[in-house]
């Protein structure tokens, strides 16, 4: 379909005389339909790959985390391409590949908690303007 209006605009633009510049028109269409591809599923593709190969390199002895496969269990040894982590109140110990963690729930909980930390003090900084504004109201209302 966008062919053949394109093709029905190229015909329409050559029996007019201006041949030469819509000649470039399908590809910039090419190269366009390229940009947008890459705006859309390479680029994000690319930070998430990035940023899963620096959560992996980050792990620390201690760290609580779930691999691929949905198993839960805290790091006790970290080799160059792979750790060993302990599973259950068994202790059962698991040789994993770094590239198998899916995520770090250590880190995942150091956000969250941070994240309510900052709540929490813009909630009470707002508290603080509020009654300092009422402060001065009422310091106003007694001079009169």
């Amino acid at each position: 379909m966008i062919y053949n209006t394109l093709n029905m605009a190229l015909d329409t633009a050559a029996s007019n005389g201006g041949g030469s510049a819509n000649r470039f028109i399908p590809l910039l269409l090419i190269v366009g339909m390229f940009v947008i591809t890459y705006f859309i599923s390479i680029r994000p593709q690319k930070k998430r790959q990035k940023e899963e190969q620096q959560l992996r390199e980050n792990l620390q002895i201690g760290d609580e985390i779930t691999t691929i496969g949905g198993i839960m269990g805290r790091i006790v040894t970290i080799k160059e391409d792979s750790i060993i982590i302990e599973t259950g109140a068994d202790r059962v110990k698991m040789r994993v590949m770094r590239w198998a963690v899916q995520t770090n729930n250590t880190a995942t909980e150091k956000l969250k908690a941070e994240r309510e930390a900052a709540k929490a003090a813009q909630e009470e900084a707002k508290q603080a303007r509020i009654e300092e504004a009422k402060s001065k109201k009422s310091k106003k209302n007694e001079d009169e």
